[in-house]
């Protein structure tokens, strides 16, 4: 494996926001928030967190590595699900508190635990007339 980079500081909103040097601003919690989508189609596939070694991980190796908040643990995507997500491009959010990792998914192409595709399966139904919300599957 290659070294695993550092990060430095993050610096001024300017250098933040215009600069041309990684600063990841991971949080309180030592987090920061990860997208994962395809490469090809562009479907949101997951969101995740990882902390700076999962992150450095991610970019030495080129499979991308989270920060399992559930397992408090370090988590290789696909090591034991053969669904390997093999990072093609990462971006920063304006502020460097957020990543998008296009990926392309090995094994079944399956992100999800429960084996289905994406981790967004269900959508958010509000009844403005009973006030009640509820979940209703939809199409990956």
């Amino acid at each position: 494996m290659n070294p695993l980079p550092a990060f430095a500081a993050p610096g001024s909103k300017h250098e933040l926001e215009e600069g041309e040097t990684f600063t990841p601003r991971f949080g309180p919690d030592g987090l920061i928030t990860a997208l994962a989508v395809d490469a090809d189609s562009g479907a949101v596939l997951m969101l995740a967190h990882m902390n700076a070694e999962s992150l450095a991980r991610t970019l030495a190796t080129g499979e991308v590595w989270y920060w399992s908040r559930s397992r408090a643990e370090l988590w290789h995507k696909g090591a034991t699900s053969g669904q390997i997500q093999t990072l093609v491009e990462m971006r920063v959010d304006c502020d460097q508190d957020a990543l998008l990792l296009r990926v392309r998914v090995g094994g079944d192409g399956g992100c999800c635990h429960t084996g289905r595709r994406d981790c967004f399966y269900r959508g958010v139904v509000y009844e403005a007339g009973s006030g009640t919300v509820t979940l209703v599957s939809r199409p990956s």
